[in-house]
């Protein structure tokens, strides 16, 4: 090995001469491309940084908040869950003097929201079927709309019932 280098150092030499001219050349070249340039490259840098931020920015907002996690449980267990106090209803006389709904009337009209069919209501009022229907017509009457669901979701509404 030793008898290679000493036979051909002066190959050596001239090798490393021109690897280091050359190194030398495209570092000035690279120097002057960013004098020449210099706006342009710092203009491109500035838009990749942005770009990058504006992705990384996009995925964090969309991401959800929160995650769901799925647990299998092989166990039963007994849950303590905490109940809002109801809110005391209190019903809108005025609308329901505005409206003229009879007394009777406001019971089927409850008894409705509930979802109960004519029959089922006529039974548990104890009258007939044709009374049940002739109510149930006065109310949607009186309340200025065509279906009991349009009578059940005003009434709730205006506060006439719950």
């Amino acid at each position: 090995m030793l008898n290679f280098i000493s036979r051909n150092k002066l190959a050596i030499l001239y090798g490393s001469s021109l690897a280091f001219l050359l190194l030398l050349l495209k570092w000035l070249e690279w120097r002057f491309i960013i004098m020449d340039h210099a706006f342009e490259l710092y203009a491109g840098a500035i838009a990749l940084i942005f770009t990058g931020l504006g992705i990384w920015l996009a995925l964090k907002l969309s991401k959800p908040q929160k995650e769901t996690v799925y647990i299998e449980v092989e166990v039963e267990v007994e849950k303590e869950i905490y109940i809002k106090e109801p809110v005391e209803f209190v019903m809108d006389e005025k609308e329901l003097e505005k409206l003229g709904l009879s007394k009777r009337e406001l019971e089927v009209l409850q008894l409705m929201a509930e979802g109960l069919s004519n029959q089922e209501i006529a039974e548990r009022l104890f009258v007939s079927l044709h009374t049940i229907k002739t109510h149930s017509s006065k109310v949607l009457e009186k309340m200025d709309v065509k279906r009991r669901t349009q009578a059940i979701e005003k009434a709730k509404r205006l506060k006439i019932i719950q």
